[in-house]
């Protein structure tokens, strides 16, 4: 049976409200829970963007279902501090983290100043991180001079397991690159057409047999139009295409390059829909394709109704999308 998630969007939601929206998803029935982690939201109608690492911890404490969480090293954080932060909840909370690392968006993690380069670059600075992050984990001290810099870091709080670490991609060149260093493997996609390429990718690159964790972008709500008003207000971003998602700096110049996207477009992007049914049936699909858990983001702000007609759909309890 696939895991089925609930994403929390800091990007829409004050980490209040996230909090109890995490509560209800587990008491609903969710298997797990994922959390972003951005400085900036993808636009200034979205309106939030909190500090997920303070809100994990209290999420933690408040259920007891394994989360896990995106960050990228390097930039906005340094990876020593990541590693010191992924440890300490890992520390407290035995087995239930897991941490996906990417290269960045330049609406996060230019915030520094850096010089925000191209996506090569950031590749291989990803990829020196990871192995600082893997050697503080071991218990080792670390010095390394590179693209970052650590100078003689030791973390002395760990947990008995190393976090694990998984790679994330939203092609099939950087998943492929994932299934050689990477715990596991987050894809973000709502049909299976789209994720497989990836995954096969990730399998063929050395992450056969490893977890591959699908974020899931479903519009839904009671009626079809409802839904798509929602994916247009709340989420167009996913529909500009190119580099331009990881180039662009303020959540203004996202609301500037989405104006001209349309509900058709977004459909591509996202599952738009006013069924569970639908939603069940592309989650077995996106499942038949080698996706172990499927993480439902809900890009419209009907949150408790979501999370209420799911658990009483048949999606939570592996039954299928038949009858749903």
């Amino acid at each position: 049976m696939v895991q089925i998630g609930y994403h929390a969007s800091h990007e829409q939601f004050a980490p209040s409200r996230l909090l109890a929206l995490v509560k209800r998803a587990e008491a609903a029935g969710f298997h797990a829970a994922k959390s972003s982690d951005h400085f900036h939201p993808w636009s200034e109608r979205q309106g939030q963007s909190g500090f997920a690492w303070s809100w994990l911890g209290a999420a933690m404490e408040a259920t007891r279902f394994p989360m896990g969480i995106i960050s990228a090293p390097g930039y906005r954080y340094h990876p020593a501090v990541l590693a010191q932060a992924a440890a300490t909840i890992g520390e407290m909370y035995q087995g239930r983290l897991w941490l996906a690392l990417g290269s960045g968006e330049a609406i996060n993690e230019a915030i520094t100043g850096e010089y925000w380069p191209e996506k090569a670059e950031r590749n291989a600075r990803l990829l020196e991180c990871v192995n600082v992050m893997r050697r503080l984990f071991a218990g080792e001290t670390v010095t390394h001079r590179g693209r970052i810099t650590v100078v003689e870091a030791k973390l002395y709080t760990r947990p008995a397991t190393p976090v694990p670490l998984y790679g994330a991609a939203v092609t099939a060149k950087t998943a492929a690159l994932a299934g050689n260093w990477a715990d596991g493997l987050l894809l973000a996609g709502s049909r299976a057409e789209g994720v497989r390429p990836l995954i096969e990718a990730f399998r063929e690159g050395g992450g056969d047999g490893k977890p591959v964790h699908v974020q899931m972008a479903v519009s839904w709500a009671p009626t079809l139009m409802a839904a798509e008003e929602n994916a247009v207000s709340q989420w167009p971003s996913a529909a500009i295409g190119g580099e331009v998602a990881w180039d662009l700096r303020r959540p203004a110049d996202f609301d500037s390059a989405s104006k001209a996207v349309t509900k058709e477009a977004l459909g591509h992007a996202i599952l738009i829909t006013d069924s569970t049914t639908r939603i069940a049936d592309e989650i077995d699909e996106i499942a038949a394709v080698g996706a172990t858990a499927v993480h439902l983001h809900m890009v419209g702000q009907e949150q408790e109704a979501f999370i209420e007609e799911i658990g009483r759909s048949c999606i939570l309890t592996g039954s299928g999308g038949q009858g749903c």
